[in-house]
């Protein structure tokens, strides 16, 4: 590691025992709320336990993944050396392409991240528009046992790995799996013209869509479950319609959730990896799968660097407009 790495680094674990610190009442400040609800030795514990997830797991991971996009792609003996410098040719390469290439732009990786960021959002709505009724229906409609045994249904499905899941969809949507074939024995589509729903990316999005509805489904209920039933009662007998109902009572309360929600479906689609490569069709390259080519296909490390912090950047960017949209912060999100 260079020097640049370590220095931030350093910063970032300082900053993080400065908050301790001072959560502990160290700085004269008196102790914090956390340590005066749970003691000082739990409360010493969780920080720990808090401070090495975010920095062992996420902070210090992505620090180093940005300083390795700014280098140069050199052998194990050559880095550190002096040709070991900051640049941005890893940046250039997916704006521009390779030196001395005809075109003006690197239309191939550059239209791969665009429909991969389109994808997301279109899942993400998607997502939002099966999930509505199905968290409204449990949180204000289902009572005791039946509401349990929607979430149990819910639940059930995804104890089965994502990956076998996916193939599942694989057997149900390819040109003989058990869509065709219904189609096909119900007299829709004639034996010889089965419907290609891998190449028209039919799978793909539904697979998805299935994959992260809990990440939809529970955020709305959460939100939409703390609504006093007696607000949409009082629309109800002011004359107002159902789709005003929801449009002017329900979803201005559940802003929270939704934008949780929202946040959570689309992260989640646009870095997918596993469904993408078992359900898209040849035409559908996902930038996760360039990334994962150019670290273990490549093997340029640099560039998958960069081509990482570049979809880093677009997912943070839709969270932050995501919440301005909505009109929330992230402490809203949080509760």
């Amino acid at each position: 590691m260079n020097d640049p790495f370590l220095i931030v680094s350093a910063v970032a674990v300082l900053a993080t025992v400065a908050m301790a610190m001072r959560a502990l009442g160290v700085f004269g400040g008196g102790r914090s709320a956390l340590v005066m609800r749970n003691g000082s030795v739990v409360s010493i514990y969780i920080i720990i336990a808090v401070a090495f997830w975010v920095l062992a797991m996420i902070v210090l991971p992505q620090l180093y993944m940005v300083d390795f996009s700014f280098r140069n792609n050199l052998p194990p003996p050559q880095q550190g050396g002096p040709d070991d410098v900051y640049t941005l040719k890893n940046y250039r390469y997916l704006i521009f392409g390779a030196e001395g290439s005809t075109d003006s732009f690197n239309r191939l990786h550059l239209m791969v991240f665009l429909k991969t960021i389109a994808s997301a959002m279109f899942v993400t709505f998607l997502d939002f528009c099966l999930c509505y009724p199905i968290a409204y229906y449990i949180a204000q409609s289902a009572k005791g046992g039946h509401a349990r045994m929607l979430f149990i249904c819910l639940l059930v499905p995804f104890w089965v790995n994502e990956i076998l899941r996916a193939f599942a969809f694989r057997i149900i949507f390819g040109t003989s799996g058990l869509l065709n074939a219904v189609l096909i024995g119900i007299g829709i589509l004639p034996p010889d013209a089965p419907i290609d729903f891998l190449r028209a990316d039919v799978a793909l999005y539904t697979g998805l869509s299935y994959a992260y509805i809990l990440m939809m489904v529970f955020p709305l209920y959460n939100a939409i479950e703390s609504l006093d039933h007696n607000q949409i009662e009082a629309a109800r007998d002011l004359g107002a319609p159902w789709w005003r109902i929801h449009w002017r009572v329900v979803m201005p309360h559940a802003k929270p959730g939704i934008a949780s929600g929202c946040v959570m479906v689309f992260m989640l689609a646009a870095g997918a990896l596993a469904t993408p490569q078992i359900l898209g069709g040849p035409s559908s390259l996902w930038f996760t799968q360039v990334i994962y080519d150019q670290f273990f296909q490549g093997f340029n490390w640099p560039r998958g660097s960069a081509y990482a912090f570049v979809l880093l950047l677009s997912c943070v960017v839709f969270v932050m407009s995501a919440l301005k949209v909505f009109r929330v912060n992230l402490g809203d999100i949080a509760r």
